[in-house]
């Protein structure tokens, strides 16, 4: 209606705004070009990859639930049969593995006990030429203060001789 109403509805600058209008829509208005070649992406793409897509993701969904369904509970339960076997072998591994070590240190400990005695009896052994270097050696002294009595006796008597004689 407006238009119709409008001046410019039958004056000669009426072909003049028709041109501009569809001057504007081819330069400016870019909606018409997007949407067709959005409309031949989407018709190109669907003619050409088809239901590939579809098909690729059933099969991975039917992959999955045949190893969720099957595969992973025969794993599982090989897994439980193992580890239970496995648990089993370990634990007897642990029990020898201690029973080597209690006699480790059993022996060590007997070898400890060994190398104190002997420890022991060295030390005895060296208290006892102690005292026996300490008993000779008193009998050196006493030995040695006997002696050096006789010569001072014999150095004294010597000189009274020698006194006798030199009194001449």
């Amino acid at each position: 209606d407006r238009r119709r109403d409008s001046p410019a509805a039958g004056s000669p600058i009426q072909p003049i705004i028709k041109d501009v209008g569809e001057v504007y829509s081819r330069l400016l208005d870019h909606r018409p070009v997007i949407q067709g070649e959005i409309r031949y992406f989407v018709k190109e793409f669907e003619e050409k990859r088809g239901l590939r897509e579809l098909r690729v993701l059933e099969n991975l969904k039917n992959t999955i639930f045949e190893t969720n369904e099957r595969v992973l509970p025969k794993c599982e339960q090989a897994m439980q049969d193992n580890l239970s076997e496995t648990f089993k072998r370990l634990q007897a591994a642990n029990a020898m593995i201690h029973r080597l070590q209690e006699r480790e240190y059993e022996a060590r400990k007997l070898q400890a006990d060994k190398v104190m005695a002997r420890e022991e009896k060295c030390i005895a052994q060296w208290e006892k030429f102690m005292k026996e270097q300490q008993n000779k050696r008193a009998e050196v002294d006493e030995e040695h203060r006997k002696a050096m009595e006789r010569l001072k006796e014999q150095y004294s008597e010597m000189e009274k001789e020698l006194a006798k004689y030199v009194s001449f």
